[in-house]
């Protein structure tokens, strides 16, 4: 797929899925915002991809402050946007008898109010034929114990995906959701103990965990052109997670 010319903006993409996807569209030849709360992080993202069409945010998709700072950056810069990826996302698992306020508000603040407004202030920059696309996950049809707040952060980002599809229809832009399953990231290392990470593995068609450069190509093609006639669709990439969790 070619994005040359194109510029792509990816909330959350130091790490995991998010990194692999800015190496994809550079690759192909796109010029990368990618946004981070951790300037180290952003630094290594940098020096990994090593490309100068890699530009980098520090900003916080949980707070509407740095949301500003990602806005204007990509207002300063003079270009449309053709793809969004909204991608940032953080997880705490625990049963709901163990739920703090301060993980309930963190997660719902950057699942959900940080991708709602990233995407209300990025409208403007966003060129009338552009791809949004959202990350979400099959929690948001799956009913895992300790994964409730998780879970309901990723089922409110699908139900505003789809709204956007038809709201954002008359610019001819698309808006779809890409769903992974258990996929090898930073964010699953250190959400999850191994034993859990082999039950994943195990739980799968396929029986072994996603590479993050699976779902960078599964968001390829729903930026791309191959996708024309894609919008408010959810692809579900998981190895036969929960078709055969289920069967």
């Amino acid at each position: 797929m070619d994005f040359t010319n194109k510029n792509v903006v990816i909330t959350g993409g130091t790490t995991g899925i998010g990194l692999a996807t800015a190496k994809a569209f550079i690759n192909a030849g796109a010029s990368v915002w990618i946004t981070g709360r951790n300037a180290e992080n952003l630094q290594k993202a940098r020096a990994e991809i090593n490309n100068p069409k890699l530009i980098t945010v520090l900003s916080d998709t949980s707070k509407i402050e740095d949301i500003s700072i990602l806005e204007k950056a990509v207002a300063e810069s003079g270009n449309k946007l053709d793809v969004l990826f909204l991608n940032a996302g953080i997880a705490t698992f625990e049963p709901i008898e163990k739920v703090t306020e301060a993980n309930f508000d963190a997660q719902f603040n950057t699942n959900v109010k940080g991708h709602f407004f990233t995407l209300q202030k990025l409208l403007p920059h966003l060129a009338d034929g552009a791809a949004v696309v959202f990350t979400s996950s099959t929690v948001a049809t799956a009913a895992n114990s300790g994964a409730s707040i998780y879970s309901a952060t990723k089922g409110a980002l699908n139900k505003i995906a789809q709204i956007s599809a038809n709201e954002l229809a008359g610019r001819k832009i698309r808006v779809n959701i890409v769903s992974p399953g258990p996929i090898l990231t930073p964010g699953l290392e250190n959400a999850v103990p191994s034993e859990a990470k082999a039950f994943l593995a195990q739980a799968t068609a396929l029986q072994r965990l996603g590479d993050p450069d699976e779902i960078a190509k599964t968001v390829l093609f729903l930026a791309s052109d191959a996708a024309s006639f894609i919008t408010g669709t959810e692809i579900i990439a998981d190895g036969g997670y929960l078709n055969y969790a289920l069967k």
